[in-house]
């Protein structure tokens, strides 16, 4: 199928890939391949609600993507002796969720996540929060133009959802003030990546979370647009994201579920 999710087994250093809202696994495959080249066990799971259709996605809440992630995290762990998490956009705001709840992480990549919207979607953000007067009235916006991706082909081939369902909107809206007052609590090693020209995740969300979870290093991107893992400069995420991981993960071990020797 396309978009499905991937696991691809390496060593005992695990790397989870989350995708972001109404996306798919195809955000995270190219940087999972990447990091799978490194020698890393990756697995990119699909996120509640999504690769099945608007409805399901409607019918969500941010705890159940939360849940949902927890679970493959820990799936992963029991694989793998350690385990960093990459998260692109609403990928990255559950990263930072978990990296705030737990010390069980080697370390974390939140790739262009939101803190609050850019754009058009700042002022679907004021009218759709629960709050907001358009909230419950429109089921769907529609996404003009496709995907907030600059390179053509990767824009075509991104089989994210043709709409946003506004309920889950409003979810999303939700998590990212979580998240925001979460960063405080971060521990975990965290690299900040975002672009200039983001017109989904205001660039500034990125200041602000690098700032409030002293971020280990941060890097704004300059010709990319949001979804950074498949855009023009996605070589320059894959070596950021590997190289980083590589830096704060220990020496691997034998494959999962190998002996040495085997």
């Amino acid at each position: 199928m396309e978009g499905a999710p991937f696991d691809f087994r390496g060593d005992d250093r695990g790397v989870l890939c989350i995708h972001g809202f109404t996306g798919t696994p195809f955000e995270m495959r190219y940087l999972g391949e990447r990091l799978h080249e490194r020698g890393f066990t990756v697995v990119g799971p699909a996120l509640p609600g999504h690769l099945t259709t608007l409805d399901d996605l409607d019918r969500t809440t941010w705890r159940d993507w939360s849940a949902g992630v927890e679970a493959e995290l820990d799936a992963l762990q029991a694989r793998c002796r350690t385990v960093a998490i990459a998260g692109q956009s609403l990928g990255g705001l559950l990263a930072l969720d978990l990296a705030a709840r737990r010390r069980d992480l080697a370390a974390v990549a939140s790739l262009a996540a939101p803190l609050w919207l850019a754009g058009l979607g700042r002022v679907a953000e004021r009218l759709f929060h629960r709050r907001g007067v358009l909230h419950g009235r429109l089921p769907q916006l529609p996404k003009l133009g496709g995907s907030d991706v600059r390179d053509p082909r990767a824009r075509r081939a991104n089989p994210c959802y043709p709409a946003i369902p506004t309920r889950a909107l409003a979810e999303l809206i939700d998590f990212m003030d979580v998240v925001d007052r979460e960063l405080p609590a971060i521990q975990t090693p965290l690299l900040v990546l975002h672009a200039r020209q983001d017109h989904t995740a205001a660039v500034g969300s990125a200041a602000r979370i690098a700032s409030r979870a002293r971020a280990a290093r941060t890097r704004i991107l300059e010709e990319s647009y949001h979804v950074i893992t498949i855009d023009v400069e996605r070589d320059t995420v894959a070596a950021e994201v590997g190289a980083f991981f590589a830096a704060h993960f220990s020496p691997p071990g034998p494959a999962p579920g190998l002996a040495s020797g085997d």
